[in-house]
């Protein structure tokens, strides 16, 4: 039996292949391989899409989360509050800086940042006075967005500013509003698996902040003078991005909204036909996520592992995000723990499993993965 793909980037390539391959072209022949034409049409159409004023398109998630830390002058002593169910670039970028992650819980539900957990935490930075409590950075957990609204309400109670940490939920919304809506600045990536990906690295960040704006505009191209290159004002990164990954995008960026519905049905008929085997991700009220990733928890006690090789076997392949907290990973573990514990995420590496997704899985192969996981559990 054929093996499943655990990302079909194939059936998109070949959607559209047409028409980047025109694009591809159009770079090759004028020549400006950085920093391009295509940079600032990409950067004018995800401006459009996200409604937020300023784009800058970067090298990767990690510069665009970067970025905005380095223009607000993040530094030693500063507490930068993060999940520590994610991605290690969420808090890699703090410690690059010589600030503090500070890690905080995720709902049991959700997998997205608790805000009672968050809360509990600014307060302890603030009590103990150790640290300068300057940034929150949410991130949208396999596709889903965090809960901005209640998140913004802690920020702005304490005066913090707010990272949408998008790398895997661009595009997705809260009661019909992206994160734009309550971030300071979204930052995100396109590495290619992700829901809007291109084929190579790339990220970008986007801010209504025009001052911010210009900063980051700075730093992303070695901190240099906007008005004369070769006066280096700010010690900056080469953050760029290649023109074709920009040209790429482009025409990825034109079917998004049709593939992030595609998702959004597919995450439905999973939900539907898994009921009572598995706990999936739950939406937070009226929620769309973009599901990077479809993740679920299997009932406690079960052999993971075992359910995997079963899986495997089968030809449906599995994936695990995240076997290990951030704080409990050898680089990060002498950080701050909010509460000196993280049970929920602690948990969630234990019981977590993503099965495959895209926009392109169809109904057959679909009941195929039920089918097999259903049968992996002994049901």
């Amino acid at each position: 039996m054929q093996p499943i793909p655990f990302i079909d980037l194939q059936t998109q390539r070949d959607r559209i292949r047409d028409k980047v391959d025109r694009r591809i072209a159009a770079v090759l022949d004028h020549g400006a391989f950085i920093m391009g034409p295509e940079i600032r049409e990409l950067e004018a159409e995800l401006s459009r899409f996200c409604g937020m004023e300023h784009t800058l398109s970067c090298a990767s998630g990690t510069d665009a989360l970067a970025l905005p830390l380095m223009a607000w002058d993040i530094r030693p002593g500063d507490a930068v509050f993060c999940p520590s169910f994610t991605f290690a670039a969420t808090a890699e970028v703090v410690a690059w800086l010589g600030a503090v992650p500070v890690f905080v819980d995720v709902d049991a539900s959700t997998f997205n940042m608790d805000p009672a957990s968050l809360e509990r935490a600014i307060a302890a930075v603030k009590a103990e006075g150790r640290l300068t409590p300057r940034v929150i950075i949410a991130v949208d957990l396999f596709g889903q967005p965090a809960d901005y609204p209640a998140i913004r309400s802690l920020a702005d109670a304490v005066g913090l500013k707010l990272i949408a940490d998008a790398a895997q939920g661009y595009g997705g919304t809260i009661d019909g509003r992206q994160a734009s809506h309550w971030a300071d600045v979204v930052s995100t990536s396109f590495f290619p698996a992700k829901p809007l990906g291109c084929y190579g690295d790339g990220g970008a960040v986007q801010t209504n902040d025009k001052e911010l704006a210009e900063v980051m505009t700075s730093l992303r191209v070695h901190g240099q003078n906007l008005e004369d290159k070769y006066d280096n004002v700010r010690v900056g990164m080469n953050g760029r991005m290649d023109t074709i990954q920009a040209a790429i995008l482009l025409e990825k960026l034109a079917i998004f909204p049709g593939e992030i519905a595609a998702r959004s049905r597919i995450a439905a008929r999973y939900g539907e036909s898994l009921s009572g085997l598995v706990a999936p991700q739950a939406l937070l009220r009226d929620a769309v996520s973009t599901w990077a990733q479809y993740t679920v928890r299997l009932p406690e006690g079960t052999d993971r592992a075992g359910v995997q090789t079963s899986l495997r076997e089968a030809g449906v392949p599995t994936a695990i995000y995240y076997p290990k907290p951030l704080h409990r990973q050898t680089a990060y573990r002498h950080f701050p723990v909010e509460g000196g514990e993280l049970k929920v995420s602690d948990a969630l590496s234990r019981d977590v499993l993503s099965l495959p997704m895209h926009a392109y899985l169809d109904e057959a192969t679909q009941d195929r993965i039920v089918e097999a996981l259903a049968a992996a559990l002994g049901r």
